[in-house]
């Protein structure tokens, strides 16, 4: 009898209980990955579902998977198709008594999942599930999922004061053959219509996929780099590597453990230093799994366009704004040099998406969906729980939300830009602009603009809304906005 196991966003080898379980079991193991070609049709809005430059992260995210499996004396069966499909056809090929897998909690996973245990039942073959996403498993919150608190900062303190973390599991030294199944060949981007995207030179960091180059970012980060004792200082910040962990890619796909990168704080707060911004890289991940544990609560909530509050809001769908906003020609400077960053590298900085995600949901009063589809497209680190939560939560119809709160983005741009670094990096055709009023080019006069190489609506466009008086006019329609009742929504 045989063992399989299911690798999904959890692409390594240390800290996986599926693997650890199967090891136990005694029996040959499969590992196993599916490139579901559903995940790479489009989005409701009509954008590409995984654009190139997750996808090409993903490829190599496997393919490092891969390597790591030959190198233990295994290898990676590799197979492009509904898991639901393949999964039942290496069950009844190999006589596979088990599969192992990680469990997932939003709509489309927990279908898959579902449609996999279905067909594992009628072949009497076992489906064990385990939970290994979060920092904290929902085994040991002082609370029941459905009891989960509705505000971050009570989740926070009462996990924090009442909950532990379990250890990381061990890595294998050595694993069984692989039984006799072909391994099969990865995948490229062209065989899911996509072109290889470009390098670009300006992007904060170079990021390969895969457990070997998440467990060194950690390590160069942490160790190296010595950066995490200025975390909290430096995290907002927009240009080059190191003014936060970027950690979230390989977190998104599971190449790194967040029970690992928790173990590796507690190394440097016990050899070299202890304090707030050693404390706050753990807060985040907190964060991170507050999001999905609110997703397992709340179920497809997290999707409506009322969100988790159930505001009724008349969203606009306005594709030529919407274009601009993408395109980065909106005519605001620190929203199109991060709209261009994520264009051009796949990636934009936290402080960076909570500025686009007001300026596009509270200047421009477009449906946040269409936001968040644009990110789940691009973004590298597109993890769907964080993505949906934050945008939920930024377009005020998250359970967290407080009302209209909005960035002010003069404002925000002069606070973490402000000698105009970070927009004369990704707009260059603002390069001669003094500092002093390159976040408000609209202001230039004519014999400025001649003076600075910049003609508006020529060089740069000029602004597309008016800030205060689209904020006072979206403002209003939020108010206006009818609250649905629904009661709260387990799986």
């Amino acid at each position: 009898m045989t063992s399989l196991v299911w690798f999904r966003n959890d692409l390594r080898l240390h800290d996986h209980q599926p693997m650890d379980e199967a090891l136990r079991a005694g029996k040959p193991i499969v590992p196993l990955y599916c490139f579901d070609p559903r995940q790479f049709g489009q989005t409701c809005f009509g954008f590409a579902k995984t654009g190139a430059y997750r996808a090409q992260f993903l490829l190599e995210s496997v393919a490092d998977l891969r390597r790591s499996l030959q190198a233990l004396g295994s290898d990676l069966v590799v197979r492009v198709g509904k898991p639901e499909a393949i999964i039942p056809e290496l069950v009844k090929a190999h006589g596979v008594e088990a599969v192992y897998w990680h469990e997932e909690v939003t709509r489309e996973e927990v279908q898959v999942e579902q449609a996999v245990e279905a067909r594992l039942g009628s072949l009497g073959c076992k489906a064990e599930v385990y939970w290994g996403a979060t920092l904290y498993h929902p085994d040991n919150l002082p609370f029941a999922l459905p009891r989960l608190p509705e505000v971050f900062t009570q989740f926070r303190k009462k996990v924090e004061q009442h909950s532990t973390v379990d250890g990381v599991l061990p890595t294998a030294v050595k694993l069984p053959p692989l039984p006799p199944v072909e391994p099969g060949p990865l995948p490229t981007l062209a065989d899911f219509g996509l072109e290889p995207p470009r390098a670009d030179p300006r992007a904060v960091l170079t990021f390969a996929g895969g457990e070997t180059a998440g467990l060194a970012r950690l390590h160069h980060y942490v160790w190296e780099a010595d950066c995490l004792k200025t975390y909290k200082q430096t995290r907002n910040g927009m240009v080059g590597a190191n003014y936060s962990a970027k950690l979230s890619a390989w977190l998104a796909l599971g190449c790194l453990s967040p029970r690992r990168i928790y173990e590796t704080v507690q190394a440097y707060e016990a050899e070299r230093l202890r304090n707030e911004s050693t404390y706050w890289l753990i807060f985040e991940l907190l964060w991170r799994d507050y999001f999905r544990f609110v997703c397992a609560k709340h179920g497809d909530r997290v999707f409506y366009p009322s969100g988790l509050r159930g505001l009724q809001i008349e969203w606009k769908q306005d594709w030529e704004r919407f274009d601009a906003w993408r395109n980065g020609t909106t005519g605001f400077p620190l929203v199109d040099a991060n709209m261009r960053e994520l264009a051009c590298s796949g990636f934009m900085s936290n402080r960076g998406r909570q500025n686009v995600a007001s300026f596009l949901t509270k200047n421009l009063g477009i449906d946040w969906r269409m936001g968040a589809e644009w990110f789940e497209s691009l973004l590298i680190d597109y993890d769907v729980c964080s993505n949906y939560g934050n945008w939920n939560y930024t377009a005020g119809v998250g359970n967290d939300a407080r009302g209209f709160r909005y960035f002010n983005i003069p404002k925000q741009a002069r606070d973490y830009d402000p000698d105009g670094l970070y927009v004369k990096h990704w707009l260059p055709e603002l390069e001669a602009v003094p500092a002093a009023k390159v976040h408000e080019p609209w202001k230039l006069q004519p014999v400025e603009q001649k003076r600075f190489g910049v003609t508006l609506g020529v060089d740069y466009p000029r602004p597309i809304v008016n800030l205060q008086k689209s904020v006072q006019a979206n403002e209003k329609i939020y108010l206006a906005a009818r609250e649905i009742r629904r009661p709260a929504k387990f799986r």
